[in-house]
C-alpha cells in the first residue's frame, strides 16, 4: 500500500530562521573586495542575498564571469562569513514555531542553498533536533534557489503532499522559487526585504518574523492545510 503523503512547511534558514543575512551581506561585501570586485556595494548584496553562492556572484558581476572566478569569491565569502558564525542567533521564539508546526501534523523540513556542513550548526542552532524531519540542500539539486528544484526536491525526497506544503522564506528569491515549484508561499520581513516587495513577487500571506508567524499559524494558509 502507498503510504499517504503528509502536510507539510518547507523552511527556509538563513535570514528566515536565523538572524544571518546581514552578517552574509558583510562576508560577500569583504569578498568582493578581497577578489579585485570593489565596486559591489553592500545595498547590490542585500538585494542578492538568497540566491545560490556561485549565482549569486554571476548575478553581481554579469554571466561572462568565468567559473573559475566566481568560485574565487564564493570561496573568499566562506572565509569571510567563518568568524561572523559566532554572532549568528536564531530569532526569537523560532524553536516555538517549530514545534507548533509539528503539533499540528506538519512535516517539518528545511530546504536550504547552504551546503551540507552549515545544518550541523543550523538545526542545534534553531533548536530543530528533536521536530525537523529532514533537510534538503543545495547538495541534492542541480540548481539551487532561485530555480524551484530545492523545494521540489525537499518535497518529494520527505513524502509532502504537494496541495498541502507550504514554503516559508524571507527573500524575493524564495517567493520565485516557491511560485515556480508551485507552492503557495509565507514570507517574512525579518530578512530586511520590505512587506510590498514581497507581496509584489506573490507571497500569499507575509508576517515579520517567527514570532509573528507563530501567532498567526491559523491563519488561513496554514490553518487550511491543518485542517484538510
Amino acid at each position: 500500500m502507498t503510504q499517504a503523503k503528509r502536510p507539510g512547511v518547507l523552511l527556509d534558514v538563513d535570514g528566515t530562521l536565523l538572524d544571518t543575512n546581514y552578517l552574509q551581506v558583510l562576508a560577500w561585501w569583504q569578498a568582493f573586495r578581497d577578489t579585485g570586485h570593489a565596486d559591489v556595494p553592500m545595498a547590490a548584496c542585500h538585494r542578492a542575498i538568497g540566491i545560490a553562492s556561485e549565482q549569486l556572484v554571476t548575478h553581481l558581476l554579469g554571466d561572462d564571469v568565468p567559473d573559475a572566478e566566481a568560485e574565487r569569491v564564493s570561496e573568499a565569502k566562506t572565509r569571510r562569513y567563518e568568524p561572523l558564525r559566532e554572532l549568528v542567533a536564531a530569532f526569537p521564539r523560532v524553536d516555538e514555531l517549530l514545534a507548533a508546526c509539528r503539533e499540528r501534523g506538519l512535516a517539518v523540513v528545511l530546504a536550504t542553498s547552504g551546503e551540507d556542513a552549515d545544518l550541523e550548526w543550523m538545526v542545534p542552532a534553531v533548536g530543530g533536533e528533536d521536530v525537523v524531519d529532514g533537510s534538503t540542500t543545495s547538495a541534492d539539486v542541480e540548481s539551487a534557489k532561485p530555480a524551484p528544484d530545492l523545494l521540489q526536491t525537499a518535497a518529494g525526497a520527505h513524502g509532502l503532499d504537494p496541495a498541502r506544503t507550504v514554503a516559508v522564506g524571507d527573500t524575493v528569491w524564495d517567493v520565485r522559487a516557491a511560485r515556480d515549484a508551485g507552492f503557495p508561499s509565507i514570507a517574512l520581513t525579518c530578512g530586511g526585504i520590505s512587506r510590498a516587495e514581497l507581496l509584489e513577487e506573490g507571497a500569499d500571506e507575509v508576517h515579520d518574523d517567527p514570532a509573528d508567524l507563530l501567532a498567526h499559524l491559523d491563519d488561513p494558509l496554514i490553518g487550511r492545510i491543518t485542517r484538510d
